[in-house]
């Protein structure tokens, strides 16, 4: 996940860190404080979708331990998620390519990972995370070369996927469903020297790229009506605002309104009616390659003050969280339209 875009990076490049603290508390500041977007009656015990059972997918992500493309600890993820949800009854295809390593110009095997649901139904949707973590901790101030976990920027997406897959196989709905796992989101060993949002450096959203490219190259026998892409949805402190680019786009916009319409009458408040910054993540590779109307659900980075830090680990993450996250993703499915 990655930062602004736009004009907006034409100013990080201007004015540089000290607009990037400002913005950053700018944000924080015109987003309601924790008291006011609470959820006191949602608990883990009223809420329909098992955040605990989440939390503890999350945790046993992370005891892997350093998951990046290409890796031992990427290898094991992918047996242990093949398995997961095959046992429940999806069908799982790896989606293999290769991707040059900014490294040393070598290539670096890599693929996405494809769970479909109900595969007979023509019109579809697409529940998009990523699943690799960064090579290293490059933003943490003590050592950002040191061991990266990824528990909320990584396996937060995963965790609700794998605990809304045991809903799956009844789902009914004229739609089907397809969770992609996606690879090489964050391949980045150096960024540009205008910083993290610049959208420069290493490239990006490779995986992201790879599935676009393959489903508007040769066009499937179905199609996706929407797509929604999770990242960083387990943090302790959970403000969902509505993505900016996803709200810009005209075909996008009213599955941003069906989605935070859902929470809002689940009563699932972190769900935010307040447009966040510009995001450059994998919607906009599925977005504008793919052509398929994918929102970013993904938390304010005012509120995740150890992204791409050590500190990225469970303690940081919240099964309640995970939980009122999950929830909206399941209802509005059943009411997708």
């Amino acid at each position: 996940m990655r930062g602004l875009s736009g004009q907006m990076l034409f100013l990080c490049a201007v004015l540089g860190a000290a607009a990037l603290v400002g913005g950053w508390l700018l944000v924080r500041a015109n987003v309601p404080n924790a008291e006011e977007v609470s959820s006191p009656k949602l608990t883990l015990e009223n809420i329909p979708f098992n955040g605990a059972e989440a939390f503890e997918y999350l945790k046993q992500l992370c005891d892997i331990g350093p998951r990046p493309s290409g890796s031992d600890g990427m290898i094991r993820q992918q047996k242990l998620l093949s398995e997961h949800f095959q046992k429940l009854g999806g069908a799982v295809r790896m989606q293999e390519f290769t991707a040059r390593d900014p490294r040393n110009g070598g290539r670096v095997p890599m693929a996405n990972m494809i769970v479909t649901w109900h595969p007979d139904r023509k019109q579809r949707i697409l529940l998009a995370t990523h699943y690799d973590t960064r090579p290293y901790p490059d933003s943490d101030k003590h050592n950002p070369k040191g061991t990266f976990i990824g528990a909320n920027d990584g396996a937060s997406g995963v965790a609700i996927l794998m605990e809304l897959a045991k809903s799956m196989p009844t789902f009914n709905s004229e739609f089907g469903v397809d969770f992609v796992m996606l690879d090489g989101e964050e391949y980045v060993f150096k960024q540009h020297d205008r910083g993290l949002f610049s959208g420069e450096g290493d490239p990006m959203f490779l995986g992201a790229e790879y599935f676009a490219r393959d489903y508007a190259s040769q066009p499937p026998p179905y199609k996706y009506r929407w797509g929604v892409l999770l990242d960083m949805v387990g943090g302790a402190e959970l403000r969902v605002g509505e993505e900016q680019n996803s709200w810009a786009w005209e075909d996008t916009r009213p599955l941003v309104k069906q989605i935070w319409e859902v929470a809002d009458k689940l009563g699932v408040h972190e769900f935010i009616p307040h447009r966040m910054e510009n995001i450059l993540d994998d919607h906009l590779r599925l977005h504008e390659i793919g052509k398929i109307p994918t929102c970013d659900v993904i938390s304010f980075l005012a509120y995740v003050p150890y992204w791409h830090t050590e500190q990225d680990t469970p303690k940081h993450c919240s099964a309640l969280s995970l939980a009122k996250v999950g929830w909206v993703i399941q209802e509005w499915l059943k009411q997708a339209k």
